[in-house]
């Protein structure tokens, strides 16, 4: 397997040659578990942190301490302390930065527990280890799913990741229910040779590591740069007034998009001082209901049908307020609307000529045009050969009026 391709999957880039200095800043990044240092142009402070941040495959991502004081910048390729053995990692953070980070993530560590050292940098001899690991993840990974398949357990071998030093496997599954793969760990580590550690996983970490386009055109947020999934319920849906569409909403995961976590906060944040939908208005025309809610025109729909949205008559937020303010007191107003407020019009929506209204047709016209201008151009042409011919030819000339006048 080509070295190139390798660090260029595991998002990392091991510098060598002359211009290796220059291009280490330039080259690394462009991965999904790439972290942005914005403490990274400021003076140091000598409250650095001896802390360093380790990315591994998929979303997998360790802290280790650096005890013996190496110079580590951003993409370098070390060798860690693992369990057993040693594990090969880049780093993703150095500095003061990664306390803020840990905090971020909710890393703690007792004052008890011994924190995993980080042992050197990669040696020549470490990445060609760790290479020879990373060509076995793929036919590991094939004949794992046909010995799960052959023992009929309801699971699915992911993924595969070989610990650097290619003593130790973690197998990456999915399945519905619990399984029992007690047997199935004893098969694998007398076929592999390796310590085995099984780790479910999600449907949607399933998706993002398989990757795709999403509904937006994009490529999916999860294989790109997504690393923690939060639950996604369906009222982010509601409080965004979107349709309760499970083709609509959900992903490529078969779970509900992501992306609908992303202004969840916004749409919550302009509702705030929203009157309560459920509670209808009082008028003198009879008694109006909620329909719709356009949040940040702060518009709210209503209808004197209670089952249908027919005759939606559009009331300000303020309005909404001041009718249930009556209502409180024992009063309808006359209208739903104020008198002052401003009435949204609907317009039906109509089709929409993005290249500036041409017919149809408009290409087969043109080529009609372009033949007629061939064959004007043809005739013309020919009619001018004809009469060169005449001019250079004058007897055959005399010969033509002498027909003509017979």
């Amino acid at each position: 397997m080509d070295k190139q391709y390798i660090n260029c999957t595991r998002g990392c880039y091991n510098p060598t040659g002359d211009l290796a200095e220059k291009e280490h800043s330039s080259l690394i990044g462009s991965n999904k578990l790439d972290t942005s240092d914005y403490l990274e142009n400021f003076p140091a402070t000598g409250l650095e942190s001896d802390m360093v941040e380790v990315r591994f495959k998929n979303t997998r991502k360790g802290y280790y301490k650096n005890v013996n004081k190496l110079r580590l910048r951003k993409g370098d390729i070390i060798a860690v302390e693992a369990s057993p053995g040693h594990d090969i990692g880049i780093v993703a953070l150095t500095g003061e930065i990664v306390k803020v980070q840990m905090a971020r993530n909710g890393v703690t560590f007792a004052s008890d527990e011994e924190i995993k050292k980080v042992y050197r940098k990669a040696k020549g001899v470490d990445l060609e280890k760790w290479y020879q690991a990373i060509e076995h993840e793929m036919p590991t990974m094939l004949k794992a799913r046909d010995t799960a398949a052959r023992m009929q357990l309801e699971m699915k071998i992911g993924d595969v990741e070989y610990q650097g030093d290619k003593t130790k496997a973690i197998f990456y599954y999915i399945a519905d229910d619990r399984v029992d793969f007690r047997e199935l760990i004893k098969v694998y580590a007398e076929e592999f040779r390796v310590r085995v550690e099984m780790k479910q996983i999600g449907a949607r970490q399933e998706a993002g590591r398989i990757g795709g386009i999403g509904t937006c055109g994009r490529e999916l947020c999860c294989s790109t740069w997504l690393t923690n999934f939060v639950s996604v319920t369906t009222n982010a849906a509601r409080y965004q007034e979107v349709s309760l569409n499970p083709q609509k909403l959900a992903g490529q995961c078969g779970k509900l998009k992501c992306c609908l976590n992303y202004e969840l906060k916004c749409y919550l944040d302009a509702q705030q001082d929203f009157p309560d939908i459920a509670i209808p208005l009082e008028v003198f025309d009879g008694t109006a209901y909620h329909q719709k809610t356009d949040i940040f025109r702060r518009m709210m729909w209503y209808s004197f049908s209670k089952d249908e949205a027919a005759n939606l008559v559009p009331v300000s937020v303020e309005r909404v307020k001041e009718i249930l303010e009556l209502n409180k007191k024992g009063e309808k107003p006359k209208i739903l609307t104020n008198s002052s407020e401003e009435v949204v019009e609907h317009k039906e929506l109509d089709y929409n000529n993005p290249v500036g209204g041409d017919s149809v047709t408009r290409f087969e016209d043109q080529r009609k045009d372009q033949r007629k201008k061939k064959k004007k151009h043809w005739n013309h042409s020919q009619n001018h050969n004809q009469g060169q011919n005449l001019n250079q030819n004058p007897s055959q000339n005399q010969n033509i009026r002498r027909d003509e006048k017979k």
